[in-house]
């Protein structure tokens, strides 16, 4: 019997997921408390998340040994500084431009759609909404906000003292100081090509070995995704519901088609006009990926998965993936940065706050450069938004912050496949841009 495809798996588990989620909800509203019926809703919950958590576990296992094994071995067949040099510029410039790209096309709707506002005036049914939904919100999320309300502008500096971390062991040991980790790699391989050419020659081979020991444990993990995914969607749906999102519909709407946008539109024809190569092919060789962030809401947990779709979907070499990917996953967050400043300018026409050119202009060069180097796990933005807000002027911002969290994962876990769909046309781009000839051209 022909198996089903990775992808098609994925999605029955997340239509599965949110169903059983939905007919648990359903049963809860009319069930007590104590009913035997509610234990079992709640035991189902705690294994399923229990499950999840294994599954988030298992991937974040292979994101260092990765990172390290690919970017080392990729940049050492550079064959020197120089084809690390170009490989990088034209990285970087991808990056940067999608990204702004991104957050001007974020800013064009929020402009035109104006969710913030009603009959052209600040919206005080949303006001009301936010200071209601930040009561109802949980200690953890409120103690979240309160402590990223403590940092100042200065503090992302941060980002550049990490890309040279005091210690990289410690620094490879947390997956959230992946920049580290990458600019060792990055350094060590460099210092490979400077050796005599026995010596790279077994180094070179070595690393390359095990990075691809590193892609048969991806394989072996994902085998084991549809499980993930179902423990990981179904206590977020049975938690969220549909009720949270009535007041703040018009936002979430917002921000879901500029995302939609941007990953449909915007990078397709960057593919097409750019990359020369067929962008529905590129989409399809993605699905697992996509479908994994989109369902995990982690960028750096689907890393090794978005490099097995790009080198064995698209055909690009390792070579180019080893080195674009892992960088992506780190400082290319191009539906991050959408987000934030859609979120932004949300707040302040909520709070009756003109934003003028000049602070609209503030608001799109704090959106590039906090979306930087944002650890790719959900909700690190918020951050980011608290910091842009008030450096803004916007009243309430921690209030808004905290209601907007309430709808927040589900937009995270949209603009998380955003970011990772830009990684892979940024391989593909790079890649045509090297005159490498790619199984995309041939579809």
């Amino acid at each position: 019997m022909k198996r089903f495809p990775a992808y098609a798996q994925i999605i029955a588990a997340l239509l599965l997921s949110a169903l059983t989620a939905l007919v648990f909800r359903s049963i809860a509203a009319g069930a007590d408390e104590g009913a035997p019926v509610m234990r079992f809703i709640d035991g189902s919950l705690a294994v399923c998340a229990f499950a999840g958590d294994l599954f988030m576990r298992a991937l974040k296992m292979l994101i260092v040994p990765l990172i390290l094994t690919s970017v080392i071995s990729g940049i050492a067949s550079l064959q020197g500084v120089k084809g690390f040099g170009r490989l990088g510029m034209k990285t970087a410039a991808f990056y940067i431009g999608t990204s702004t790209l991104s957050i001007l096309l974020g800013l064009l709707l929020v402009n035109t759609i104006r969710p913030g506002l009603s009959d052209g005036e600040p919206n005080t049914v949303i006001r009301d909404a936010f200071k209601q939904n930040a009561a109802m919100a949980g200690e953890e999320t409120v103690a979240s906000v309160a402590a990223a309300g403590g940092r100042k502008a200065g503090d992302f500096l941060g980002v550049f003292r990490e890309m040279l971390p005091e210690n990289v062991i410690s620094a490879a040991t947390n997956n959230g100081q992946m920049l580290g980790v990458i600019v060792f790699s990055i350094l060590f391989a460099v210092a490979i090509t400077r050796l005599p050419g026995d010596e790279m020659r077994t180094i070179r081979e070595f690393f390359q070995a095990a990075c691809d020991a590193m892609l048969v444990l991806t394989k072996w993990v994902m085998a084991l995704a549809p499980i993930g995914v179902f423990g990981l969607i179904l206590p977020v749906v049975y938690a969220t519901g549909a009720d949270l999102f009535a007041n703040l519909g018009k936002y979430f709407l917002t921000v879901l088609l500029a995302l939609l946008v941007h990953l449909l539109v915007v990078l397709p024809c960057i593919l097409r006009f750019f990359g020369r190569v067929n962008p529905l092919a590129h989409l399809k060789a993605m699905r697992p990926a996509l479908l994994l962030a989109f369902s995990t809401a982690s960028s750096s947990g689907t890393l090794p998965v978005t490099m097995r779709c790009v080198e064995e979907g698209s055909g690009v070499s390792k070579r180019v993936t080893s080195f674009t990917l892992p960088l992506g996953a780190t400082v290319n967050m191009d539906g991050t940065a959408l987000y934030e400043c859609v979120a932004v300018i949300f707040v302040a026409q909520v709070m009756g706050v003109e934003l003028g050119f000049a602070g609209q202009f503030f608001v799109v060069a704090a959106a590039l450069l906090t979306s930087i180097g944002v650890a790719g796990i959900p909700s690190a933005s918020m951050v980011a938004i608290l910091l842009i807000l008030k450096n803004s002027g916007v009243p309430g911002a921690e209030t808004a912050v905290v209601a907007l969290l309430s709808v927040d994962r589900l937009l995270d876990m949209t603009r998380t496949a955003v970011n990772v769909f830009s990684d892979s046309c940024a391989a593909v781009v790079v890649a045509k841009s090297e005159g490498e000839v790619l199984a995309l051209e041939k579809a």
